[in-house]
């Protein structure tokens, strides 16, 4: 068996820029999403919770994905996209930081959490919500280059 090899040696590598974007969706269903748009949750204000809890969660990210460095966070950008028709939210989450690896962890870690969030303040209307595609959209900066997802 090989031995684990831990975190990754980024010493040598150059500070640039980079960004990273993500997307998760919340399937919440007519009653959840009809409170959540009139903002009549009991709880609160839903999307300024898991607003709070994206960019507490991306700057912890460390400490929850046990090979990720640590990074200085430059900005967090947090939006939030209603879908009617589909009764669901999405959550989208940009990371920006200066350094030495890249912040697609803490845009994926900052859109679980607000998803979650969600959840967790409309979970007393029903069980029956999904959160899914949680996605990296794009990244830029470092070495491996730019990625933008074709869909």
């Amino acid at each position: 068996m090989e031995k684990s090899k831990g975190m990754i040696d980024i010493s040598g590598k150059d500070v640039t820029c980079r960004t990273a974007k993500a997307r998760g969706v919340v399937v919440l269903g007519e009653q959840a999403f009809a409170v959540l748009k009139q903002g009549a949750c009991k709880k609160g204000d839903v999307l300024a919770t898991a607003k709070v809890a994206a960019m507490q969660a991306a700057k912890v990210t460390p400490a929850i994905v046990p090979m990720c460095h640590p990074v200085l966070i430059e900005a967090i950008g947090v939006d939030f996209e209603l879908d009617e028709q589909g009764e669901s939210v999405s959550v989208i989450v940009t990371v920006k930081s200066s350094g030495k690896t890249g912040v697609e962890m803490e845009a994926l870690t900052a859109v679980s959490a607000a998803c979650l969030s969600i959840y967790d303040m409309l979970k007393y209307l029903g069980k029956e919500m999904t959160i899914s595609k949680i996605e990296l959209l794009e990244k830029a900066g470092g070495k491996s280059g730019d990625y933008k997802r074709k869909n």
